[in-house]
């Protein structure tokens, strides 16, 4: 019995665990235990450790290898993007000290979701639901924020103004079909004009019924949209509508995203001034449209200042229009302030102002020296027909051009002939 105790294995010692969960738990208990210890011995034991981590990799590499590329990845990308912003050079902030409007366009196809996307926004910012929205539209988002909605048409000219002048843009994609041709036309203007932040807004899903295909389309799109954008570009998703509107939980997340985000200038608007016109009015006299309806025309356009200041007498140019020079430039009240500064977490419905003079909002509108109420009326929808008539020769009288002494004296040498010839 003897010489077989004496022939047998000799058991290995026990291997104490280096990596795991056991092992982080113990760690974690030897440090609780040594809390009250003297800190210039922990400090000694952290220096021992990471040397022993030094010593380890050294000897066995391969042990400490990348695991997930997927993390290795994202690591780098951190590591470029912190390097990236430190690179930056500083530069000066010439913000007035209530700055303009953050401008946000809304582009996409047709029948894409996009005076659906707008009226929601407007709504979940001041409660109130816009049903006829023209032009563009400035609301109170904060205390220290305020943000002009603007819906983009779906030709070039009005792509290439909005990229250069917008601060943010919903890209709007149709989840049912796809990538369309005004999304790829408006990603390459862009890239000419001037890139400015781009978050992709998805919508139709509920037409997709089966759900792995709707996980299956979002992920193609995501990363098509990463493709295009750059890795990691935002991307909201909607589901779908109700009672004609999206999801209040899924516009409420979008909203306090756009909120919150940071912008950043680009050279072409730190070096420009450009004003987006919230209002237009005609100062021509009406009797010279009367004349000649295809007269020079004097026109006020009313504006906030983005960019460097609006200098007086400076010459200007208006898309589709030409280039003109300013003939005064005025300072007025804003029509649509920023709340008083006081210590409140949310506005008051007092404060959550709406100013939008194409659609009508309101009724106000605000000229040089006076404020103009438009109360409408009853009678406000019918058409205006004062100024016809069903005796046509006091329409003739009505439309004529010009008036009684010029007729009379482009007659007087007919006249003055049949008279001499009765003689």
């Amino acid at each position: 019995m003897s010489d077989i105790e004496s022939h047998q294995q000799a058991n290995k010692s026990h291997h104490r665990r280096q990596k795991g969960a056991k092992a982080k738990k113990k760690i974690s208990n030897k440090n609780f235990e040594t809390v009250n210890e003297d800190p210039d011995a922990k400090k000694n034991e952290s220096l021992d450790n990471e040397d022993d981590y030094r010593k380890a990799r050294a000897r066995n590499p391969r042990a400490f290898a990348l695991q997930s590329y997927v993390a290795a990845e994202r690591q780098f990308r951190r590591t470029q993007d912190i390097k990236a912003k430190r690179i930056q050079l500083p530069e000066v902030d010439r913000s007035s000290l209530e700055p303009p409007p953050i401008f946000v366009a809304i582009v996409g196809p047709p029948r894409v979701g996009k005076s659906i996307l707008m009226q929601s926004l407007i709504k979940n910012y001041t409660r109130q639901k816009l049903n006829n929205i023209k032009g563009p539209v400035t609301v109170v988002a904060g205390k220290k924020r305020r943000i002009t909605f603007y819906e983009c048409n779906n030709d070039l000219n009005s792509m290439i103004d909005a990229a250069k002048v917008a601060d943010l843009v919903l890209l709007m994609i149709d989840s049912s079909f796809g990538f369309e041709m005004e999304t790829f036309e408006f990603l390459n203007i862009c890239q000419v004009h001037g890139f400015p932040r781009i978050m992709g807004v998805l919508t139709h899903m509920d037409m997709i019924k089966n759900p792995k295909a709707l996980k299956k389309t979002k992920k193609k799109l995501k990363h098509r949209f990463w493709t295009e954008i750059y890795q990691g570009a935002k991307l909201f998703y909607l589901t779908g509508l109700v009672n004609g509107e999206y999801r209040r939980n899924e516009i409420h997340n979008l909203a306090r995203f756009i909120s919150v985000m940071k912008f950043k200038d680009l050279g072409y608007r730190l070096n420009h001034s450009f004003i987006v016109c919230d209002r237009i009015e005609d100062l021509t006299q009406p009797d010279q449209i009367r004349q000649n309806e295809k007269c020079d025309r004097n026109v006020c356009l009313y504006g906030y200042v983005r960019g460097t200041g609006l200098k007086n007498k400076s010459n200007v140019h208006i898309p589709g229009v030409g280039d003109f020079q300013l003939n005064d430039v005025t300072f007025l009240s804003d029509p649509c302030p920023l709340p008083d500064k006081e210590k409140k977490r949310t506005l008051d419905d007092r404060e959550r102002l709406i100013y939008a003079p194409f659609s009508g909002v309101g009724g106000l509108i605000y000229d040089k020296d006076a404020v103009y109420i438009d109360l409408g009326g009853s009678h406000s929808h019918t058409i205006d027909n004062t100024h016809s008539s069903n005796n046509p020769l006091l329409n003739q009288v009505i439309s004529s051009k010009n008036t009684v002494d010029s007729n009379l004296a482009a007659v007087n040498l007919e006249s003055t002939v049949f008279l001499e010839l009765m003689t």
